[in-house]
């Protein structure tokens, strides 16, 4: 099994959306069986809220519905569990460090980075961030085609 951790800011708008876009992949690849999913934030700033309204809406308009949430915290317990933490932009990589001083087992890593190389749209950059574009719908976008890369390596990797 893998466990996947997605990672933000907040934890009520990408990261969040990531753990329920990917989880929507693996059911209708029918692989759920084969990972465990969540998401968490590096700041403490919107711990106990619900997905930001114009997030879920991006879910449902993609057919994502019911997705329940309360943001939480990263911990360092989270790096000992989970098999991948996969961060939405290169701001995480920094908030993460100073929970989780390092990655020994090589387990952080940014989301488009799993992008093929020749996508230039989205390979080696970071998620939209809707916080401050409010275009939902670009982060979208990062997000389904990451998780889409993502989940293409880790189907053919063994768990």
């Amino acid at each position: 099994m893998h466990r996947i951790l997605f990672v933000c800011h907040g934890n009520i708008c990408r990261s969040v959306t990531a753990e329920f876009v990917f989880k929507d992949m693996t059911a209708r690849a029918g692989v759920s069986h084969l990972f465990e999913v969540d998401s968490a934030a590096t700041s403490r700033e919107e711990i106990g809220n619900p997905i930001y309204p114009q997030a879920l809406q991006a879910l449902e308009a993609h057919g994502i519905r019911g997705a329940q949430h309360r943001a939480r915290q990263v911990t360092k317990t989270d790096y000992d569990y989970f098999d991948h933490i996969i961060l939405m932009d290169s701001e995480n990589l920094r908030g993460i460090r100073r929970i989780i001083a390092s990655d020994p087992a090589g387990k952080i890593s940014l989301l488009l980075d799993h992008t093929d190389p020749s996508d230039r749209n989205h390979h080696n950059r970071d998620v939209a961030d809707p916080w401050y574009t409010r275009n939902f719908e670009a982060a979208y976008d990062d997000i389904s085609t990451g998780c889409q890369a993502l989940l293409q390596k880790l189907i053919h990797k063994p768990a």
